[in-house]
């Protein structure tokens, strides 16, 4: 026997494989859900201990959920495109239904996002919304979500819908550093950043501890979510195969 022949193929390779992909992700998801369950409950807990702000009051609070869902409406796109490169360059199978699971849970939380931000601007600006840069460019992406979602969806074909997605992805993730970006570039009623930054968090650790929890739940709740679609969507795809074999068989 060769050497060649001896190799054991990439963990990447196995994954492009549907069967392989959710035996893992079945070992997987268990944990992920727990893991996220355990980080959600500690982060919230510590967040309603968390002190009131001398200006915003009690309203503060509303940071730990809504920065959360900021990162993780841009998180999403960003998983999403390296999906499409993924389906763009080295054609891999699994990419396109990772495109088409994330769309809906990113629209969602990039809704959750403007939601808790309108309840948070209230009482801060004294309106539910303001056409400042950040505000319009997140809203520009749930935009580009709903849009996203409705290209998986008009064609009957999973490979020709999967290609136009990609390349909308891929054109789409611009709009991505110019949220991240647009408090530093425009002149903007919405805070500059305080935790990602330079120089370090600016953020006290009785905020920044209770934030850092809910966001890495989140994202661990994500990543569950999509496995968990993903299967879903594979499932859905053999159930639909199998069906077309036997009208074909029958007819």
């Amino acid at each position: 026997m060769s050497r060649i022949d001896t190799v054991r193929p990439s963990r990447f390779a196995l994954l492009a494989n549907p069967t392989r992909f959710l035996e893992i992700s079945g070992r997987v998801l268990p944990y992920a859900y727990g893991a996220a369950a355990v980080l959600l409950v500690a982060g919230l807990a510590m967040a309603l201990r968390a002190p009131e702000d001398y200006q915003q009051g009690i309203t503060v609070r509303i940071l730990f959920v809504h920065v959360p869902f900021a990162w993780l409406s841009m998180m999403t796109w960003t998983v999403m495109s390296l999906s499409a490169l993924g389906l763009l360059v080295w054609r891999h199978p699994i990419a396109e239904v990772a495109i088409r699971t994330a769309a809906p849970i990113g629209a969602v939380f990039t809704f959750l996002c403007l939601f808790t931000g309108s309840v948070w601007g209230r009482p801060m600006w004294g309106t539910w919304w303001v056409w400042d840069a950040r505000l319009t460019s997140v809203f520009v992406l749930f935009l580009m979500y709903l849009g996203l979602i409705a290209l998986t969806r008009a064609f009957d074909e999973p490979q020709r819908a999967g290609r136009m997605s990609a390349v909308f992805v891929l054109v789409g993730f611009l709009v991505i550093p110019i949220i991240k970006f647009s408090v530093d570039w425009w002149n903007t009623l919405h805070q500059p950043a305080s935790v990602l930054r330079m120089d370090g968090p600016s953020m006290d650790a009785s905020y920044l501890w209770p934030l850092f929890l809910c966001a890495a739940g989140f994202t661990l709740l994500f990543f569950a979510l999509h496995l968990t679609a993903m299967r879903t969507e594979l499932r859905r795809r053999r159930i639909a195969s199998l069906e077309r074999r036997r009208a074909g068989a029958v007819a």
